[in-house]
């Protein structure tokens, strides 16, 4: 089984785009976003994925990650119910651990995220300069509940 442990930050500054070495951008829905599991469908750039995650347990859930045709996930989108959400994710490397800085767009604007993917919850790194708060196990702040902005609005 595939397992994600991730950490998740709000961005105090945007100090992280001079040392982006990739941008990409990223357009994601979600057919379905029941308690203890999502199924969502992204693409970035030209590519395109259905992602099906599970219930967290600490900073770990499972995951299940596809490639799709492209032509599939638009036709995708326009199923998920309520907005779909829009990001630039920018890649930078920080003490040799990959961060992936998400800057949305929409009703989302303002919001800025970074994420650290880790092989096991005991692993040890150093936050970059840009990193503020943490807000893993906030559930406001999974992508999954941003769709609806208000969940937010008393967090930032």
């Amino acid at each position: 089984m595939a397992t994600e442990i991730e950490h998740k930050y709000l961005v105090t500054d945007y100090s992280y785009q001079s040392m982006a070495t990739e941008s990409h951008e990223i357009v994601q829905g979600y057919i379905s976003r029941e308690s203890g599991r999502t199924v969502r469908v992204r693409t970035v750039d030209n590519t395109a994925f259905l992602t099906i995650k599970g219930a967290c347990k600490g900073m770990s859930r499972p995951e299940f990650e596809y490639n799709i045709p492209i032509d599939d996930a638009r036709q995708l989108l326009k199923l998920c119910p309520g907005p779909v959400i829009t990001k630039t994710r920018s890649i930078v490397i920080y003490e040799g651990e990959r961060w992936e800085i998400d800057t949305f767009h929409g009703q989302l604007e303002g919001l800025v995220t970074a994420e650290l993917e880790v092989p096991n919850e005991n692993h040890t790194f150093n936050l970059p300069p840009f990193v503020g708060r943490e807000v893993t196990g906030d559930h406001r702040f999974a992508n999954s509940q941003l769709t609806t902005y208000d969940a937010l609005k008393p967090a930032l």
